[in-house]
């Protein structure tokens, strides 16, 4: 039985979200799927509910439901309504059920904006869906959510769930509100995560997986475009790439840029920033900095040896780390979480890191001690780390096959949450 405390305590809650919408629909991004928030358009019943809060978490949502549909027993069929917060998760999850669908899977992909968290609201939500279990991925910790799953007999499984100290200290205060409505299951990235989410839900069931992402990893092939961009590439000189820098490292970056090429003269340097609309700001940077500079749609022919690309066109940055004889990865040397350091080592290459990159710590520490990947612990070490690589590269294929040996050791994570549903759904 709930007690009184908890009841009021989701009343008080419920009654907070009263005027909120109000004030949520005038933000341009929460106005899109409006009705399916609200539940004026009814979610679908389905099997399995699984909430992916963005594009993130509905990549792991696709992977983890075709691991599912492998798992299932011949002629079992699961519908299995995934729902998202953002509209580049809706996109992806449209795309997700295409491919599903085209390839006779065993699972249905219904895709559905997240109703808002009002506990009234997600009780109804649960009438409408009738789901035999609730997947949440990563750290979806909702009150109203959590709170209409267990007034409905759902077992909430927490999948490739990750918490983080201070996750875990904001949300401890609350800790006697939460507990009763607490997840049956928690199927974990680490042993420090799964052991965060038993100090918070002692009651749960929970089990170190590792990460889906790693499934998701793959060594790619040479793209085709690397040809065309070569092309404007001179043949004889080595072409650094500065990657998704980010405007609180710029001048760090500028600054290895020059370094590079003053040591380096018959060097090109490809810089790729975060936001398009730092170049304007970026070329006032590099000409201060006495910098031959060119924008990349500009090219109509090879590049001259010592001068610095300025990267104005989107989509191409995979294809220069296969170019790329260094590779300095941003996002990192400011406390802005990384960027993504493994397509580099897909392409062959040990990519340099500043030292700030938790979006990535799921991947190990263990990437920096098996030398593969360099960190440095500040940008007047850059220009060094990517001269050295320079210098004494690696051979590309011993690299892939080093980090293809790292990631194969860390798999398996979608096909132990997919085995878990699927008994959870009574195909055991």
């Amino acid at each position: 039985m709930r007690r009184p405390g908890l009841s009021s305590a989701l009343t008080v809650y419920d009654l907070l979200w009263r005027g909120l919408p109000v004030v949520l629909k005038r933000n341009k991004r929460l106005r899109e799927g409006w009705d399916e928030r609200l539940l004026k358009t009814p979610l679908p019943r389905a099997d399995i509910w699984l909430q992916a809060a963005s594009a993130g978490e509905a990549y792991l949502a696709r992977t983890i439901l075709a691991a599912l549909s492998a798992a299932l027993p011949q002629g079992a069929r699961v519908r299995a309504l995934v729902t998202t917060n953002t509209r580049q998760g809706r996109d992806l999850l449209e795309r997700a059920a295409g491919e599903l669908a085209d390839a006779a899977a065993a699972v249905t992909l219904l895709p559905a904006y997240c109703p808002f968290d009002r506990p009234s609201l997600m009780r109804k939500a649960f009438g409408q869906v009738m789901p035999r279990c609730l997947v949440l991925l990563e750290t979806e910790i909702w009150p109203g959510l959590l709170a209409a799953a267990a007034g409905a007999n759902v077992p909430v499984v927490i999948a490739n769930a990750r918490m983080s100290p201070k996750t875990l200290a904001r949300n401890l205060p609350f800790a006697n509100l939460l507990r009763p409505f607490g997840p049956a299951e928690v199927l974990a990235i680490s042993e420090k995560d799964a052991a965060r989410f038993a100090t918070l839900f002692p009651a749960a069931r929970t089990k170190n997986v590792s990460n889906v992402k790693f499934d998701q990893l793959t060594l790619g092939e040479t793209p085709k475009a690397a040809s065309a961009l070569a092309s404007l590439l001179p043949e004889q000189s080595p072409f650094v790439v500065l990657g998704s820098v980010r405007e609180q490292e710029e001048e760090q970056a500028a600054r290895a840029a020059a370094d590079i090429l003053a040591a380096r003269p018959d060097a090109v340097i490809g810089l790729f920033p975060r936001h398009m609309e730092r170049l304007a700001a970026w070329e006032g940077r590099l000409a201060a900095l006495g910098l031959p500079v060119v924008r990349r749609s500009a090219l109509t022919g090879r590049a001259m040896p010592g001068a610095t690309i300025l990267w104005d066109v989107f989509g191409e940055l995979t294809t220069a780390y296969f170019l790329s004889g260094a590779v300095f990865v941003g996002g990192s040397l400011a406390p802005l979480g990384g960027q993504n350091f493994l397509e580099p080592l897909a392409a062959g290459l040990v990519p340099v890191s500043g030292p700030y990159w938790k979006n990535f710590a799921w991947v190990g520490r263990e990437i920096v001690q098996q030398g593969l990947l360099r960190e440095v612990p500040d940008g007047r070490a850059l220009a060094g780390a990517l001269l050295d690589l320079l210098d004494a590269p690696r051979p590309r294929e011993e690299v892939r096959e080093a980090f293809a040996a790292y990631v194969a050791t860390r798999r398996g994570a979608a096909g132990c949450i997919a085995s878990r549903l699927a008994e959870r759904l009574g195909f055991a």
